[in-house]
């Protein structure tokens, strides 16, 4: 009986410790987006350079391409992500790979017209070497704002 309730005792201490460390990482993971939105507010591609992989690939309303072109979009303005009114968050810990799910309301000036739209945006964010950073920054407009498909 005794062993019984200490190894009942031992696995919920295991698992209270691996959701603590799960709920850590989600959090670490939802600040690097939320700094993600205020450097690319900022045009900061000094900041944003390292964040993107190399490989990262950007997903819009009008296309889709790379990490260079990305910072260049950035950079020159042709987008700029004023403001991301982020309405819900959640994620996913698969592995050493993040995937944050952002409902927001996006302020952003496109072609030199200001525009506001609601999406559901996806980033994938990659754990090597003990950093993040971000594989897939993908755009999803929804009909309404805040408002996601269940």
């Amino acid at each position: 009986m005794k062993k019984s309730i200490l190894g009942v005792l031992i696995l919920i201490l295991f698992a209270n410790n691996s959701f603590a460390q799960n709920s850590t990482v989600e959090q670490e993971v939802i600040q690097l987006s939320k700094q993600k939105w205020q450097w690319m507010a900022d045009k900061n591609v000094d900041s944003l350079t390292p964040l993107f992989d190399e490989k990262s690939v950007f997903v819009h309303m009008g296309g889709s391409w790379g990490k260079t072109q990305e910072i260049n979009v950035i950079k020159s303005g042709g987008i700029h992500y004023k403001k991301a009114d982020i309405h819900e968050v959640s994620v996913n810990i698969i592995g050493n790979t993040a995937i944050l799910l952002n409902i927001i309301t996006l302020l952003a000036v496109v072609g030199g017209n200001e525009v506001i739209n609601p999406f559901i945006v996806t980033e994938v964010y990659i754990k090597e070497n003990g950093k993040w950073t971000l594989g897939s920054l993908s755009f999803t407009k929804t009909l309404t704002p805040n408002e996601a498909p269940r």
